[in-house]
C-alpha cells in the first residue's frame, strides 16, 4: 500500500495511462448502443443513430455547461482559489464534466454491463481530470500527498554536539574560508520527516520535512544556517521534495555546505487556512515562533546568530514568511518570499475580515505585513521576492511588498521569471534565484566581487 501511495503522479506516466483508459471508455460509450428487447431492436434497425447522437451531444453539452457555471461561481463570484485558474485546468474540468455527461446518458435504457462500464467511467473521468490538474500544478508529487496521507520516511536527526568547543554558535570565521569536508562525507543531502511537538500551541500540524546537507551528515558537523520554509494551499511540507535538486546542487558547488531546511505545516489541512495567526482556527503564530523555534534550537546543530536564520515560503507560505520575518527581525535575519500573498487572505478582504478576524478591523490591519513593515525600521535584514511573469495576481503583490520592505530599511532583491506562473514552476524558479544570495548572507559562499 505504501508503494502505491508513494507513486509519482506528476511525471506523465500515470496521466498517460489514465488518459488512455478514459479515451477507451469514452469511445465505447459514444458508440450507439443496441437497445434491449426485440421491439427496440427492430426500431434500431429501422431508425438511424441520429437520436443516439443527439442524446450523446445533449449529455456532453449539459456536462460542459455545468462545468462552466461551476468555474464562473468558483473563480468570479466566490474567488475560491484566490486567483484565476489556468486554461489547462479549465479544459480538464470542462472535458471531464462533458465526458461524465456522456456516461450518465448511458445509464438509462441499457444492459447491465453498459451501466457498469458507465458508472466506472464516471469515476475514471473524474480521477483522470484530478490527476491532470494536479500534474499541471506539480505540487503534490505523490498519490499520498494528493490524498493528504503522509508517505515520507522519518529522518534520523543527529543529536547536536553539546561540548563547549562545538556547540552551535556564530562561526568565528566564515565557513567558506574554514570548512574542509572530511573523508566519507555523503555526496548528497537527506530529506525526511520529523515530528515537531506542539507543546505551546496545541496546533495540529502535519509532519515537517527536514533537509540535512552533506556537511550536516558528518561527525562533528559545523553549526549551519537554518531556513524555515512553508508551502501554499493546497500543498504541504512534502512538496519540499521540489527543493532537493537545487539544495544538493548548491551544496555540491560549495564543498557540502548548505542550510538545514525545515519545511513546516502552517495550515494543518489542505481544506483549512488559519492565516498564520493565533485565532480560534489554530494558534499558528505560537506554533511557529515557539514550538518550531524551540525544536530547532533543541534538536538541530544550527548557528545561533540571526544572520544565519531565514524564513521563507511559497504562496500562502510566502505571506506567512513575510509576516513572521517582519514581526520577528530579532529571530530571522532574512526572508525568501516566493510568489507570496501580500497579506492574510480567505479569498477577499471582506471574507478575510469576517471569517478570519471576526469583523475586528483593528486586528485585521495589525496582521498586514505592509502595515507591520511601515511601523518598523529594519537594519541588517535581507528580503528576497520572486514571482513569475505569467502570475498576474501575485507578481504585482510581490512588487508592492518589495517596495514596502525597501522603504522600511530592508536590503531587497526582486526576481521575475519569464513565462513562470503560480505553480511548481514558481518554486523551481524562485529557490535557485534566492539561494545564492542567502549563501553569501550565511557565509557559505565567498562574497560577490
Amino acid at each position: 500500500m505504501s508503494s502505491i501511495l508513494a507513486l509519482n503522479i506528476v511525471d506523465g506516466t500515470v496521466i498517460i495511462i489514465c488518459s488512455a483508459l478514459s479515451a477507451a471508455a469514452l469511445g465505447y460509450l459514444l458508440v450507439r448502443r443496441a437497445s434491449p428487447g426485440r421491439e427496440n431492436a427492430r426500431r434500431a434497425v429501422r431508425r438511424p443513430g441520429r437520436r443516439w447522437a443527439m442524446t450523446v451531444l445533449a449529455g456532453a453539452g449539459a456536462g460542459a455547461v455545468l462545468a462552466v457555471v461551476i468555474l464562473v461561481l468558483c473563480e468570479v463570484v466566490f474567488n475560491v482559489f484566490g486567483l484565476p485558474l489556468d486554461p489547462d485546468t479549465r479544459a480538464w474540468v470542462i472535458g471531464a464534466f462533458a465526458a461524465v455527461g456522456v456516461a450518465v446518458v448511458n445509464l438509462w435504457n441499457s444492459r447491465w454491463w453498459r451501466k457498469a462500464i458507465a458508472a466506472v467511467a464516471i469515476l475514471l473521468f473524474a480521477a483522470t481530470a484530478t490527476l491532470g490538474i494536479n500534474a499541471g500544478y506539480g505540487l503534490n508529487l505523490t498519490l499520498g500527498s494528493l490524498l493528504n496521507l503522509n508517505t515520507g520516511q522519518a529522518l534520523a536527526v543527529p543529536r547536536p554536539v553539546n561540548s563547549p568547543t562545538s556547540s552551535p554558535s556564530t562561526p568565528p570565521q566564515p565557513l567558506w574560508q574554514t570548512w574542509k569536508p572530511p573523508a566519507g562525507m555523503p555526496a548528497s543531502g537527506q530529506l525526511g520527516t520529523v515530528k515537531i511537538p506542539n507543546t505551546a500551541s496545541g496546533f495540529a500540524a502535519r509532519p515537517a520535512y527536514l533537509y540535512l546537507p552533506p556537511a550536516a551528515l558528518v561527525p562533528n558537523p559545523p553549526a549551519l544556517p537554518v531556513l524555515v520554509m512553508m508551502m501554499g494551499q493546497p500543498g504541504g511540507p512534502e512538496s519540499s521534495a521540489l527543493f532537493v535538486p537545487t539544495l544538493n546542487a548548491m551544496a555540491a558547488a560549495n564543498r557540502g555546505l548548505g542550510p538545514i531546511v525545515l519545511t513546516i505545516d502552517q495550515i494543518g489541512s489542505p481544506t483549512k487556512n488559519p492565516l498564520c495567526i493565533d485565532s480560534p482556527a489554530g494558534r499558528v503564530h505560537t506554533y511557529v515562533m515557539t514550538d518550531v523555534v524551540n525544536f530547532i534550537r533543541t534538536n538541530l546543530h544550527v548557528a545561533t546568530g540571526r544572520q544565519y536564520w531565514a524564513v521563507g515560503g511559497y504562496s500562502n507560505g510566502g505571506e506567512c514568511a513575510l509576516s513572521f520575518g517582519a514581526k520577528h527581525p530579532d529571530v530571522f535575519g532574512s526572508i525568501l518570499d516566493i510568489s507570496g500573498e501580500i497579506g492574510p487572505s480567505l479569498g477577499s478582504p471582506s471574507a478575510t475580515l469576517r471569517l478570519g478576524f471576526g469583523g475586528n478591523k483593528a486586528a485585521y490591519d495589525a496582521e498586514q505585513p505592509l502595515n507591520i513593515m511601515k511601523a518598523t525600521h529594519y537594519t541588517d535584514m535581507l528580503a528576497i521576492f520572486t514571482s513569475g511573469s505569467k502570475d498576474t495576481v501575485y507578481t504585482p503583490q510581490g512588487a508592492a511588498a518589495e517596495a514596502a520592505a525597501k522603504a522600511a530599511g530592508m536590503t531587497t532583491a526582486r526576481f521575475i521569471g519569464p513565462g513562470v506562473g503560480h505553480r511548481a514552476d514558481a518554486i523551481l524558479f524562485g529557490l535557485p534565484k534566492g539561494l545564492p544570495l542567502l549563501y553569501r548572507r550565511w557565509d557559505l559562499e565567498a562574497p560577490a566581487p
